[in-house]
């Protein structure tokens, strides 16, 4: 029988993304300084000769799962590295022009750029690429970096502080018995554990529950965000020019918008973001991108191009009010986990590796200290309220609120939040979850006859969710227990059909959920586990609540390279 062994480690981060790897270059700076200091006897104490500073990352590689609209505000990472020039990833452009409108099905409207918004003196980049290169700067200084390495459980000590993860075991079958490459995971026991595993984390979630993160706060609510990279005709496209769209094809009840980022070389990225408190059970996130590509404006820039690649995440837009208690006895949360997400500005990216950073300094002080109670892990709490970080959230935190119902009359009242920085606020409220916002196909259409979706994907332009999976790498090893996890079958094949009519078929960007024909017995819901991109929608938006998004086996999912 195999034994499951276990570790000992000073600092264990979980995930790879911008707030994780932040992290962990900043302890080892703060360890190396320390050292440096005692060393030229500059300051008392004793040195941290073997540093174990360990990030588990799920992807097969730290990068692999790394996916953005892609506009990064630069300020921390030039003061991480000030020489440009170390910036080894290439998807990089700098912002010249801003260009906002408003569409309707076939005409294009200017607007004024919202306040707060300039784009400006920033950088449209490769999230994926950015985080392989943060990695082996990581590396370089001594951190361990465990790709492949899924954390799968919290591990608590006797008085209920977190002592560590552990991993998830490699080599089960889809019946749960063990293969002949089984390998058990492993217990990383850390003195402080940061949780840095990006908007709906695994762990995050439980531990939040668990403990009552969230109870003094607002629900979290989300945006599925869809995004596919296009190489385009010679010529084409406008290196840093970044546009953004209202409008089509949503309606006036539904709150998203549709970008283009025009980067180097010829590529472009086209994305649309579609909130999912939406009302109408039919919303399908993936087809407002499609049929946002067939405007005139955006399918003129795109006609002769090349599709390149494809992926999807879920976006934190709750805002200052939804973030949960961030710090407890072992642990913090960074990053889009904690909810770290400028809404008004579509930037969270500089946010995540700030929080990186000040999570790092509250981890050194703990190896300093031996003291990783709730109370000396404050000062973490503490400095992202003070900071900019705070600033920033503060000033736009019932931005939400105001598009929770008609989206028009929220344009009005978050244009006067805005421009007061918070001072004046108008409808401020508890956002509900995203799952209760959902309404039944009686309510939503209320006896009106409910509209044949007639869509045709060209295969030129437009692309079925099939075509697009492929352009996200993605893979899974197929014979393992489903990573999706299914309370009750009977519901989807009864009440959700009747009630709601099988919204997880629509709202999966991936196509992991398929009802298919069972007969004399109706339907029955079939899972295509390999398809999914690990975007968390159905954890999120299911209307029962009935789906558990947990990790596959460490390694498998998207494999992005360039977005």
């Amino acid at each position: 029988m195999s034994e499951r062994e276990s570790m000992d480690v000073d600092v264990l981060i979980v995930g790879g993304g911008p707030a994780g790897l932040c992290c962990a270059i900043q302890v080892m700076r703060d360890i190396n300084a320390h050292n440096e200091a005692i060393n030229k006897g500059d300051k008392e104490g004793s040195t941290f000769d073997e540093p174990m500073v360990v990030l588990i990352e799920k992807g097969n590689s730290v990068g692999a799962h790394g996916f953005s609209g892609g506009i990064l505000v630069p300020k921390v990472l030039d003061k991480f590295f000030p020489d440009r020039s170390q910036w080894k990833f290439d998807m990089k452009t700098d912002v010249k022009e801003d260009v906002w409108s408003f569409l309707t099905e076939s005409k294009r409207i200017p607007l004024l750029s919202p306040p707060g918004h300039s784009n400006k003196g920033h950088m449209i980049i490769s999230l994926s690429q950015m985080t392989a290169w943060l990695a082996s700067e990581a590396e370089a200084l001594g951190v361990n970096i465990f790709p492949d390495f899924a954390g799968v459980e919290i591990l608590y000590g006797e008085d209920m502080g977190v002592i560590g993860v552990r991993t998830g075991d490699k080599g089960i079958d889809k019946k749960g018995n063990k293969k002949a490459n089984f390998e058990p995971g492993i217990d990383l026991l850390s003195k402080v554990t940061v949780f840095a595993e990006g908007p709906r984390g695994t762990l995050t979630k439980q531990l939040i529950k668990s403990k009552g993160l969230d109870q003094d706060c607002s629900h979290m609510v989300y945006s599925t965000g869809v995004k596919e990279l296009w190489e385009l005709p010679e010529g084409r496209s406008v290196p840093g020019t970044v546009e953004h769209s209202m409008g089509f094809p949503l309606g006036k009840d539904e709150f998203g918008g549709g970008f283009m980022y025009h980067l180097n070389n010829n590529q472009m990225t086209v994305g649309f973001v579609t909130s999912l408190d939406y009302r109408n059970p039919h919303t399908d996130p993936h087809l407002n991108l499609q049929k946002f590509k067939t405007h005139p404006r955006i399918a003129t820039l795109l006609e002769g191009g090349k599709l390149l690649g494809y992926g999807a995440k879920v976006i934190p837009e709750g805002g200052w009010d939804s973030i949960p208690e961030i710090a407890g006895h072992g642990f913090m949360i960074v990053g889009d986990s904690a909810g770290f997400l400028n809404l008004p500005a579509l930037k969270g990216i500089h946010l995540a590796m700030e929080s990186g950073v000040l999570a790092a300094h509250s981890c050194f002080d703990v190896m300093l200290k031996e003291d990783a109670s709730g109370d000396a892990l404050a000062a973490y709490k503490s400095a992202i309220e003070e900071g900019f970080i705070g600033e920033e959230l503060k000033q736009c935190r019932h931005f939400r609120q105001h598009f929770d119902g008609n989206f028009f009359s929220g344009l009005i009242t978050a244009g006067i939040d805005m421009m007061s920085k918070g001072k004046i606020v108008l409808g401020a409220h508890t956002l509900k979850s995203d799952r209760d916002n959902l309404e039944t196909i009686a309510t939503y259409y209320a006896g009106q006859q409910v509209p044949e979706e007639n869509f045709v994907f060209d295969g030129k332009l437009t692309f079925d969710k099939v075509t697009d999976i492929f352009h996200s790498g993605t893979q899974h090893e197929e014979d393992q227990p489903p990573h999706l996890l299914v309370g009750n079958h009977s519901i989807c094949a009864t009440k959700c059909v009747e009630e709601f009519g099988n919204p997880c078929v629509r709202f999966c960007p991936a196509g992991v959920y398929e009802m298919e024909e069972n007969g004399d017995e109706g339907v029955k819901l079939k899972l295509n586990a390999s398809n999914c991109v690990h975007c968390k929608t159905c954890d999120i938006k299911d209307p029962y609540e009935n789906i558990n998004w947990v990790p596959p086996e460490g390694g498998g999912g998207p494999s992005y390279g360039r977005l």
